[in-house]
């Protein structure tokens, strides 16, 4: 932690003195297709420099499907703010497979995707495929590159939300070897950081509804993933992610739909909204991780204690911080509509 708060001072130092960094880095935000979602874009759309809404799929056969949500797209021509929609596959593994080894699908996903383009004027994609076996790395790597082929040929862009994936190989225990195989080790971040113009590095859910509580994204483990990710991609193609949700862990039902009993340790998505209610509700106190640059706190309901991990406006600006002090392309913030709303007092006006 040291060593990366003196690299900050010192890149501090020389963007004042060379007058590096003048522009302020992209400031890009996810949306998904919920009311609070669209009211914060609405809200702050001129601090947006990129809009990357949730809008399309594909399926095995390489079908996109969706369409934009026409009042936003308005809303987006209207403020000059570029929108670059995602396509997913929707984490089915097995129809991502199939669509990566048929060479028939892949073309009629490109001719879909340059067809919307067209049609509603995108700047161009984002890839968000997840879920993948780390056996279809190359297969991945393949479609990016035809893809993003294709793609420059008519003028646009293609991003890709990729999962972090430092040290580069399976850990020791077992968890580590799960997210190895079907999470991390799927995406060859120097193969894909040539092909693609921006590569979204997803630097959050470090812990999740799948592990035991912790930070959504701790410094340390966001750092280690970024240096990991500047030894291959350069930083002007690189988009540190910024989670800007939180996590709420407690006792699920032990007694399941079939009536056996067995552990059920849960955890809910919980956003800005919810999270400073609950924990004026039960009147617990926020404390900050100075090791992690992240707020959480927890609370008893029934006698157990329930656990809430939350990036706000602190967390943000810390990690915003680390974006320009490594001068890199800008951020990525999963999901508009989720943060506090002190985030925004931070961030300039964009540059149209």
């Amino acid at each position: 932690m040291k060593r990366w708060l003196s690299l900050a001072v010192s890149l501090c130092l020389a963007c004042a003195s060379t007058g590096a960094f003048a522009k302020a880095p992209t400031a890009l935000f996810y949306m998904i297709e919920i009311q609070k979602s669209i009211n914060s874009f609405e809200a702050h759309v001129d601090k947006v420099d990129l809009l990357v809404p949730t809008w399309f799929g594909v399926d095995g056969n390489g079908l996109v499907s969706g369409s934009p949500n026409l009042y936003v797209l308005k809303l987006a021509k209207a403020h000059r703010v570029p929108v670059m929609p995602i396509i997913s596959a929707g984490g089915d593994r097995k129809k991502f497979h199939d669509l990566l080894v048929n060479e028939t699908a892949k073309k009629a996903m490109i001719e879909g995707m340059l067809e919307q383009a067209k049609l509603y004027g995108f700047v161009g994609f984002q890839f968000d495929f997840e879920n993948i076996a780390w056996t279809d790395r190359d297969a991945l790597t393949l479609l990016t590159q035809q893809t993003a082929t294709a793609l420059h040929k008519h003028g646009l862009k293609l991003s890709m939300a990729v999962v972090p994936n430092a040290p580069g190989y399976a850990g020791r225990g077992p968890f580590a070897k799960w997210i190895w195989e079907y999470w991390k080790g799927a995406y060859d971040l120097k193969a894909l950081g040539q092909a693609l113009d921006l590569v979204c590095l997803m630097t959050y859910d470090q812990h999740t509804r799948w592990t035991t509580p912790g930070p959504v994204a701790g410094m340390p483990w966001v750092m280690a993933n970024l240096e990991y990710a500047l030894k291959v991609v350069p930083k002007e193609k690189l988009s540190l992610g910024i989670g800007l949700y939180g996590y709420h862990w407690f006792a699920g039902d032990p007694v399941g739909a079939d009536g056996k009993e067995s552990s059920n340790i849960s955890a809910q998505y919980i956003d800005a909204d919810e999270s400073f209610p609950l924990a004026k509700q039960f009147n617990a106190t926020m404390q900050w991780d100075p090791v992690e640059h992240e707020s959480w706190f927890y609370f008893y309901r029934d006698q157990m204690r329930e656990w809430v991990f939350l990036p706000d406006a602190h967390a943000f600006r810390d990690r915003y911080d680390v974006v320009k002090q490594y001068g890199l392309e800008g951020f990525c913030a999963w999901v508009i509509g989720a943060e506090d709303p002190k985030i925004w007092e931070g961030l300039p006006d964009a540059v149209r």
